[in-house]
């Protein structure tokens, strides 16, 4: 708090159990800046954290990385903003069928979302049907469920994410599905390592508009992350 009143700096601690927790949204009042607010909240939230691995993406632009390495956080990746208009182009038939999600799918879609999260976050997954506008499963021809998207709004862009998928051709039919129909800006949060979406991405019309650096603290992430293609959004994973 500002002593005068207001807010001098804050920071948000998302846990995901005991073994997993996320940092986003740390922001300090320019009046207060170079004054060690931002260390003394990452020190304060990484206590509260315990023994759990914790992870944030960084702004590469901020001064922020610095000050998250001299604390023990290692670059693993980098996490970059996909916009735009979304232009369909033909593609390869995708090997699973897309539908959209109904209650019924929750539990399938948490267990999915676990193995490849690496931690249970059946809440937000719950929470996404209330808040979501789009929200879509891909099964095998078995039945078996191979991945899910949600799409919502925030401000101008609709934002997909989560996006899990087993494999990239199953992560891009479920974009093309959710984006197809939308004629106003659609955002997605590609990581580095999936350069081969993000180069897909970028030929559909959604250009890469910023990028951050995944750090970690205490550990390697949990989980499938070759299977997570998108997050919920950079401050919680």
């Amino acid at each position: 708090d500002d002593p005068a009143g207001g807010l001098a700096a804050m920071v948000v601690l998302t846990r995901y159990g005991r073994q997993l927790a996320a940092v986003g949204t740390m922001v300090v009042a320019s009046r207060f800046g170079h004054r060690g607010l931002g260390r003394r909240l990452t020190t304060c939230l990484l206590e509260q954290a315990g023994p759990a691995v914790v992870y944030l993406a960084a702004n590469s632009s901020s001064y922020s990385r610095p000050l998250f390495e001299s604390l023990g956080f290692r670059s693993i990746d980098t996490v970059t903003r996909h916009a735009g208009r979304f232009t369909p182009r033909p593609y390869a038939a995708s090997p699973s069928s897309l539908r959209p999600a109904s209650v019924s799918d929750r539990d399938p879609m948490a267990a999915l979302d676990q193995k490849v999260f690496g931690a249970d976050r059946r809440h937000v997954l719950t929470e996404l049907f209330g808040f979501a506008e789009r929200v879509l499963v891909a099964e095998d021809r078995h039945g078996a469920l191979t991945g899910f998207a949600a799409a919502w709004r925030n401000e101008d862009d609709l934002v997909i994410g989560p996006l899990v998928a087993a494999d990239p051709a199953v992560a891009r039919a479920l974009i093309t599905a959710v984006a197809a129909e939308e004629n106003g800006s659609v955002r997605v949060d590609i990581r580095g390592s999936h350069l081969e979406l993000a180069n897909w991405a970028a030929a559909r019309g959604l250009v890469p508009c910023g990028s951050a650096t995944l750090m970690v603290h205490g550990g390697n992430l949990p989980g499938e992350r070759d299977k997570l293609f998108a997050p919920v959004s950079g401050a919680t994973g």
